[in-house]
């Protein structure tokens, strides 16, 4: 299915900057990609990381599969605005995501080609950019490289990522043509993981 991508060795994610820290001017030396291998120390030290962040997040938690999808808005690169509950009836995976996040950059060429495979069959994809504003055109220039047609919104508040309660990028939810996620990857989603293939098929019926 497109280019094939070999993340199996190196699963990756990029963790969440905490809201206190909004200055521009800290902000790039705290965004970064963390090599995730087990047993490392590192590997150990996100392990903690996501679980103090579990332990501090609201009582309602993150959603899993089942539950409603929360009805994020966001705007377009053209400043349109656009919410989830938009493209309800349709089969949708919400994508969050940034340009400085070097696993979405892994996974982008994944996602387009899901996105040429299934749209047909009522598929849509929706790219949430956390990026900072004032980097639309750095937004641009990422989704011109990497081909992406699939819809793309920019939230540089990151809500999406308070109203999911996402710790970190790339984030993944599958959604239902009745607005219930279907599926959840905190990480890199790929071509090799059949879990989230039997959802999809399953979800598009």
């Amino acid at each position: 299915r497109g280019r094939k991508l070999n993340l199996r060795r190196m699963s990756v994610i990029a963790l969440r900057v905490p809201l206190m820290a909004r200055s521009p001017h800290i902000r790039p030396f705290i965004r970064f990609p963390v090599p995730a291998r087990p047993g490392s120390r590192v590997f150990r030290t996100v392990l903690a990381a996501l679980w103090l962040g579990a332990a501090c997040a609201p009582v309602d938690g993150p959603p899993i599969a089942g539950d409603p999808v929360p009805d994020v808005q966001a705007v377009t690169l053209d400043g349109d605005a656009m919410a989830l509950s938009d493209l309800r009836g349709q089969v949708v995976l919400v994508n969050l995501w940034a340009t400085w996040c070097a696993p979405c950059r892994f996974e982008t060429p994944f996602l387009q080609s899901l996105y040429d495979e299934y749209r047909e069959r009522g598929f849509e994809i929706v790219g949430i950019s956390v990026d900072d504003a004032g980097f639309e055109d750095v937004v641009r220039e990422f989704t011109g490289e990497y081909g992406v047609t699939y819809t793309i919104l920019h939230d540089p508040e990151m809500r999406s990522m308070d109203a999911f309660h996402a710790i970190g990028l790339p984030a993944t939810y599958l959604v239902g043509r009745d607005g219930t996620i279907r599926f959840v990857r905190v990480g890199p989603v790929s071509e090799e993981d059949r879990e989230f293939f039997d959802v999809l098929e399953a979800a598009l019926g």
